[in-house]
């Protein structure tokens, strides 16, 4: 919910929408934090509690050490959580899961658009 751009800031948006991501899964943040070098922690049960929706898409729980025992950055280019956030966001898109989805559902569009201009035309 933090990251996703359907969501509203009072259905717990934490960024400005024009960074945020389209339905982000808990895998694809745990991915991208990993690939960076924190110490990622997936949790799949726990959910967000404003969320009203209950499907597997919008479980799991992303925890991340962002800072020493010392109370030092782990990684110095992330000193907050927020620009942790805003890096997830804007690598999300870049996944190679996200690039292939977008790609084969393109194509399935325009084969279904096709399909019902014909069916129309027939009944006429």
């Amino acid at each position: 919910a933090y990251l996703n751009n359907k969501k509203t800031i009072a259905e717990g948006r934490r960024i400005p929408i024009d960074k945020a991501v389209e339905n982000p899964t808990s895998t694809e943040i745990q991915d991208v934090c990993a690939a960076v070098g924190f110490n990622v922690l997936l949790e799949k049960n726990k959910m967000y509690p404003r969320e009203w929706n209950r499907d597997v898409q919008y479980r799991g729980r992303v925890r991340i050490q962002l800072r020493q025992d010392d109370g030092n950055p782990c990684l110095p280019q992330f000193p907050t959580r927020k620009s942790v956030m805003l890096y997830a966001a804007e690598t999300i898109p870049k996944l190679k899961t996200r690039t292939q989805k977008m790609g084969g559902s393109d194509q399935s569009l325009q084969q279904g658009e096709g399909g019902r201009k014909g069916k129309g035309k027939k009944k006429k």
